[in-house]
């Protein structure tokens, strides 16, 4: 018998004075078998970086043809694209096509630096493209936060990001391995 998801729900309050935008939602996360906690924490910690009342977690692992969230506009066309991993070339170039901006969150440290090495320049050709990492310490910091349900409050300022909840308070700066435009 297969495994199933396990689903964990969040309640997140995203107050981001970057782009004056507040936001409240109620998310469902299905966790895969086989992702980690770490990893689903970064799904939706990219969520609360780019919050928006459209952006959709999609099939993610269950799914080569999609990414791990999007944001679609009234034509079905694609505006956001957000990837989590260390994808290879081919991935990376079709979702700068198919989106107009697309945000890669690296991340596993001594990985994830190789992968930055070998794809920095194939990387710098999309214009479209954002590269974040985050570290394994501040990953597993994150992780900390993660239950099955869950009530998030995220400040975001001047590129960092303040997430807390009634146990933890954690200050989370992403790496900007390729800025945005």
């Amino acid at each position: 018998m297969a495994l199933k998801a396990t689903i964990y729900k969040a309640v997140v309050n995203v107050a981001d004075l970057d782009r004056s935008r507040f936001l409240d939602a109620t998310l469902t996360l299905a966790r895969h078998p086989s992702e980690t906690q770490e990893r689903m924490m970064l799904r939706l910690l990219a969520w609360i970086k780019y919050a928006d009342e459209r952006l959709q977690f999609t099939r993610g692992l269950s799914a080569d043809d999609e990414p791990e969230a999007w944001l679609r506009n009234d034509h079905l066309g694609i505006d956001l694209w957000i990837e989590l991993g260390l994808p290879d070339e081919r991935r990376i170039k079709k979702a700068c096509s198919q989106a107009a901006e697309v945000a890669l969150f690296a991340y596993n440290s001594r990985a994830a630096q190789i992968w930055w090495q070998q794809n920095q320049s194939k990387c710098a050709q999309f214009a479209n493209l954002t590269v974040w990492y985050l570290d394994d310490a501040l990953l597993t910091r994150l992780s900390a936060f993660a239950e099955r349900s869950m009530t998030l409050q995220a400040t975001i300022q001047d590129g960092a990001i303040w997430l807390s909840d009634a146990q933890n308070n954690l200050e989370i700066q992403l790496a900007a391995w390729q800025p945005p435009a």
